[in-house]
């Protein structure tokens, strides 16, 4: 399976948030490790697309499409912050 970074799906994030998200700190719930959603690491062909933590790869966040709707769990983080540079 192709991992790649947070900026590859730049536009879900957008179609899911209504804003860009690529720059917002998100903090793992499994080590702690915050950084920006651009530094993570994803794998957009499964079931969903299964958004790591860069440092622990424990699972941040997954986006399923279900019906034409966006299903997004965010059980892997404590906080999703404000964009950088805010």
């Amino acid at each position: 399976m192709v991992a790649l970074d947070g900026n590859a799906i730049g536009g879900l994030l957008q179609e899911v948030f209504e804003t860009d998200m690529t720059g917002a700190e998100a903090t793992c719930v499994t080590c702690g490790a915050a950084g920006p959603l651009a530094e993570t690491v994803v794998y957009p062909r499964g079931p969903g697309t299964v958004v790591r933590c860069r440092t622990c790869s424990g699972v941040r966040m997954v986006i399923s499409r279900i019906r034409g709707v966006n299903c997004v769990d965010l059980g892997g983080l404590t906080a999703l912050g404000s964009l950088q540079g805010d």
